[in-house]
């Protein structure tokens, strides 16, 4: 079992001496990575799941990162997740490549096709077809990452006859995640993920997870050069040594564990040193 840390980009971890202290202290102690959430805006009032207020801070998780990157040597640095619908694609592909260069390939690409509607008007981009336009603008950004001559023709992306450097340090591509509870991001995953990220998930829902992507690899067919999918969660509750061995048990590789919300970062610290001797210290 992996263990990586969820939120360091959100309430009081927003503050650059607060996010540098916990990703120090995160490295140093065994975590294996840093996971980042994205809103680009919320919805006022809060609409339901309430897993944020309007008024929480929450920085742009490429930004985030690329800070974290340099007051860091070896931790991966993941998204968990960008929502991709919502993005320029290829604007996001350099970006993302930027992260991966300026942190010597340590860059998890975790994506997601959102679920706020209210947050995706707002930017202009259609709940309907969320799906396909996600599936497509991976598509686009691999084809960047990859391709000698860089071509994409779809329904809503298009282009040809450029190119795009520096591309990612990390060959042929950054891995790439799929989060998301529903049977297409299950497909998705085994189409096109190297890993499937699972949030708030109980020990039984996981369970429930870990089946559904079982049956999804028997219907659909890895991509080319895809790893053997690696499964990661964030609990829903505490975990201690058994709840982590039996995460381990249902097949999951990594508990990315939450930060706690709304404290300070003496208190968030005090968490990252007990999580560690708990967890990680005894392995």
């Amino acid at each position: 079992m992996r263990y990586g840390l969820y939120g360091i980009n959100q309430d009081a971890l927003g503050e650059p001496e607060a996010a540098t202290a916990v990703a120090e202290a995160a490295e140093s102690a065994g975590f294996d990575s840093l996971w980042v959430g994205e809103h680009v805006v919320l919805p006022d009032p809060l609409t339901p799941p309430p897993y944020m207020k309007p008024e929480d801070p929450i920085l742009d998780p490429v930004v985030a990162l690329s800070f974290l990157a340099a007051r860091t040597c070896k931790i991966l640095l993941g998204t968990g997740v960008i929502v991709l619908p919502q993005r320029n694609p290829l604007v996001l592909a350099k970006e993302l490549a930027s992260l991966d260069v300026l942190s010597g390939g340590r860059l998890i690409f975790g994506l997601g096709v959102g679920y706020l509607e209210p947050e995706m008007s707002a930017i202009g981009v259609p709940m309907e077809h969320r799906g396909t336009r996600a599936d497509e603008y991976l598509a686009a950004m691999l084809a960047l990452w990859t391709q000698p001559k860089p071509a994409f023709h779809g329904r809503f992306v298009n282009f040809g006859g450029i190119q795009a450097y520096p591309r990612p340090v990390q060959r042929p591509r950054p891995p790439i995640v799929i989060g998301g509870r529903s049977p297409a991001a299950h497909r998705r995953a085994i189409r096109y993920g190297d890993g499937w990220y699972g949030f708030n998930l109980s020990l039984d829902e996981a369970a429930q997870q870990v089946a559904g992507l079982h049956e999804a690899a028997h219907k659909y067919t890895r991509g080319p050069g895809l790893r053997e999918l690696e499964i990661s969660v964030t609990p829903r509750d505490a975990v201690g040594p058994e709840a982590a061995r039996r995460y381990g048990e249902l097949g999951v590789h990594r508990l990315i564990l939450k930060l706690p919300r709304g404290s300070p970062v003496n208190e968030v610290l005090a968490f990252v040193h007990s999580t560690s001797a708990s967890l990680i210290a005894p392995v």
